[in-house]
């Protein structure tokens, strides 16, 4: 009985030994800060999230609307091209990302100043542009597992199969009738469209012009497509129909109108493959 008790007892000793060494080497060990993120682009904010990281997101820019939960979850600091080192500051990131088109050169020199790193990427509206956007992201965050997002976009776009006549597609942009715009060569929506086994119907032209009749003549589009948002401010269909030359065209002979959520379409993000498949579906 007398060896039972000494083996309990050296039994209790141990454990309370063990017990204050683990608290102590808890103790030791410094505490891990979790990043403080600013996103400045709508791609990079879903990437984030595709790499399980948009909990440390506090603040983004007007493209980032997806995922859904960044719009109550961060705070929304406006278009890039108007936000102020002040807003961004305010919010006290550790971390900024933006690309180098959109964050300007005050901004970035103001940032700078305020020793925060801050992450431009060079962003390209191809398929190998949004990978690199992808790794570029995941690897300043120090994430491994951004290869099956890679594959996704690779194997999505793979199912695409080439139209037996290209559909001519012409991309307007449209906040209400007295704005709007196509969209030309050197633009996300020239790159979706081709992405997608269509032709663009401006594909003459260079950036975003102007929308005009002779446009609209000379073009001939086969497709209208839209951002959803856009259709919806010139009051649907009938209401883009009621523009000048546009009746006249294929396109608003057979009422070929397609809509697509606007950073899905023209992001360039994670969901690329996703927005090729439906943009070449709706285009049946």
């Amino acid at each position: 009985m007398k060896k039972i008790m000494t083996a309990l007892a050296l039994t209790v000793v141990f454990a309370s030994c063990n017990k204050k060494q683990e608290t102590n080497e808890s103790a030791t060990q410094p505490e891990v800060k979790k990043e403080r993120i600013v996103s400045l682009n709508g791609a990079i904010s879903e990437t984030l999230a595709a790499l399980d990281n948009s909990e440390n997101i506090i603040g983004v820019d007007v493209t980032s609307t997806f995922p859904e939960e960044l719009k109550t979850k961060a705070t929304d600091l406006g278009h890039v091209r108007s936000i102020t080192a002040e807003s961004i500051l305010a919010l006290q990131p550790t971390l900024i990302f933006g690309t180098s088109k959109d964050v300007n050169p005050t901004l970035n020199e103001q940032l700078n100043k305020a020793n925060i790193k801050l992450i431009l990427i060079d962003q390209k509206y191809t398929v190998d542009g949004t990978k690199q956007l992808v790794t570029d992201v995941a690897k300043a965050i120090n994430k491994e597992n951004y290869q099956p997002i890679l594959d996704n976009i690779s194997n999505q776009i793979a199912t695409v199969k080439p139209f037996e006549k290209k559909p001519k597609v012409l991309f307007i942009y449209a906040r209400g009738a007295g704005n709007l715009m196509v969209a030309g060569k050197e633009t996300p929506l020239h790159s979706m469209i081709e992405l997608a086994g269509a032709e663009n119907a401006a594909a003459s032209l260079t950036d975003f012009k102007p929308l005009t009749p002779e446009a609209l003549l000379t073009t001939n589009p086969d497709v209208i497509l839209m951002f959803d948002s856009g259709l919806q401010s010139l009051g649907g269909v009938d209401g883009l129909l009621k523009i000048e030359g546009l009746s006249a065209t294929n396109a608003g002979k057979n009422k070929k109108v397609i809509t697509m959520e606007g950073q899905l379409l023209s992001g360039f993000g994670p969901r690329l493959g996703e927005a090729v498949v439906e943009l070449h579906n709706k285009l049946q």
